[in-house]
């Protein structure tokens, strides 16, 4: 497939999605997604558990960062064996450190942080390949180029991150400052297109007070942003320039974190710089020392159709569906949340 054509695909689909993200997701009937009865009340009423939207759309964005993991380096010639062994090993650290970084920085227990997962992933990630190659990789004969995999991953976290704000704007965190608090050139700039969220169990307006207020679309920047910026890194990748795609991701997706904190308004912890800009310049810095430590010549020519085949496999298809189901279920049961559930028969259909 031609590289420039997959960017387009790429681009089209994720516009859509983008479209009626911002839409339909901001209302109160986009944040359960389905409520299922565990406890009889034993007068006809059920207590029930509820399944979210955000959950759907955070597996959603899971397995669209996996898959573009497993296009990129199957394009490098990496087998499916290698890409798994080394994002299995990820995933085992990124996903518990979601609800850890939050517990620690915002001391809450029942709720998730991707900047904080990220930033986690991001120190063990290079390291974590080296471990791969020399473990997995010794025993089952691959070789997974380090700059390439660190590209990959962060191509994929673009992607995935960019993808799961729309999973906040269902739920209704990480919103941003009020639009009639900001500075008038942000009050012109985003008058058309400030974001009102309704519904009382969003967190906007439980934890911040501001349903059906108008507030600065934090989420949909970071979703262009992030989704341009693996646009563009992905394009990078498939030119070679491997070290360059993993700056240019990390760098722009950082640093849009760092800035963007100052736009929220929803708690990130104690003092004026919150914990997850700290995470961010960190970041940065730490890539660009990874980027000089593990700097590559380009790697032959990306053989985008060999990547593309990677999912076109039982295995990868059986693994990807185990892994949207276990982030659904993980992500995806609200514990801020509950359910009264009722049901009752239709005489006229008997």
């Amino acid at each position: 497939m031609n590289d420039v054509l997959f960017i387009v695909v790429l681009s089209l689909l994720s516009g859509v999605l983008f479209l009626w993200g911002v839409k339909a997701l901001p209302g109160e009937r986009r944040q359960i997604l389905a409520a299922v009865p565990v406890d009889s009340h034993g007068d006809g009423r059920w207590s029930g558990v509820n399944f979210t939207w955000y959950g759907l759309l955070t597996a959603n964005a899971y397995v669209v960062a996996v898959a573009m993991v497993l296009i990129l380096l199957g394009g490098v010639g990496v087998p499916v064996a290698g890409t798994f062994a080394t994002v299995a090993a990820l995933l085992v650290f990124c996903v518990p450190a979601s609800r850890v970084v939050a517990r620690l920085v915002e001391k809450k227990a029942h709720t998730f942080t991707v900047g904080g997962a990220v930033f986690v992933g991001m120190l063990i990630a290079p390291w974590v390949v080296v471990m791969a190659n020399r473990s997995a990789g010794a025993f089952l004969g691959f070789h997974v180029p380090v700059m390439a995999a660190l590209a990959a991953v962060s191509i994929a976290y673009a992607f995935g991150e960019g993808l799961g704000r729309l999973a906040c704007v269902s739920f209704g965190c990480c919103y941003g400052k009020r639009l009639s608090a900001c500075h008038p050139l942000l009050q012109r700039a985003f008058r058309r297109y400030g974001v009102i969220f309704t519904g009382k169990t969003k967190k906007i307006a439980y934890a911040g007070g501001m349903e059906g207020v108008k507030v600065l679309p934090v989420q949909a920047l970071t979703y262009v942003i992030y989704v341009g910026t693996g646009l563009f890194a992905t394009l990078l990748f498939l030119r070679s320039h491997c070290t360059a795609a993993f700056v240019a991701a990390t760098t722009v997706t950082q640093g849009w974190r760092v800035f963007s904190e100052l736009l929220r308004d929803d708690y990130r912890g104690a003092g004026k710089i919150s914990a997850y800009q700290v995470m961010g310049v960190v970041g940065i810095l730490y890539a660009w020392g990874i980027a000089i430590l593990f700097g590559e010549a380009p790697l032959p020519a990306v053989e985008l159709a060999r990547g593309i085949l990677t999912l076109w496999n039982p295995f990868v298809i059986l693994t990807l569906q185990l892994l949207w189901f276990t982030i659904f279920l993980y992500t995806g049961r609200s514990m801020v949340t509950g359910a009264t559930i009722s049901f009752h028969v239709h005489p006229d259909r008997i």
